[in-house]
């Protein structure tokens, strides 16, 4: 094949790139999630709406409630935080 012949256990040493590269992809992918507050528990309840209330029992509506406040609140900050930060590059 286009002239190359390449020696015996050629082979390993992809291997080990290949599993390098998928282990620096790794450490980079749980950076990203740590800095980005995707360990949070209690994400699941952001799926949920006010429809949802007959599907819950009291307690757990009481949670998802508070943690959309949270979440809403977290989130406002965030994007108060990139304005802020916007205006200030233009100026």
């Amino acid at each position: 094949m286009f002239g190359i012949e390449l020696q015996d256990g050629w082979t390993i040493y992809i291997w080990l790139i290949s599993g390098a590269a998928i282990l620096v992809g790794v450490v980079f992918g749980i950076r990203w999630a740590a800095n980005n507050e995707q360990f949070d528990e209690d994400i699941k309840y952001l799926v949920f709406d006010e429809n949802d209330k007959d599907k819950m029992s009291a307690e757990e509506f009481a949670k998802y409630q508070d943690v959309n406040t949270r979440q809403e609140a977290r989130r406002k900050e965030l994007q108060d935080a990139r304005e802020a930060a916007a205006r200030d590059q233009n100026f």
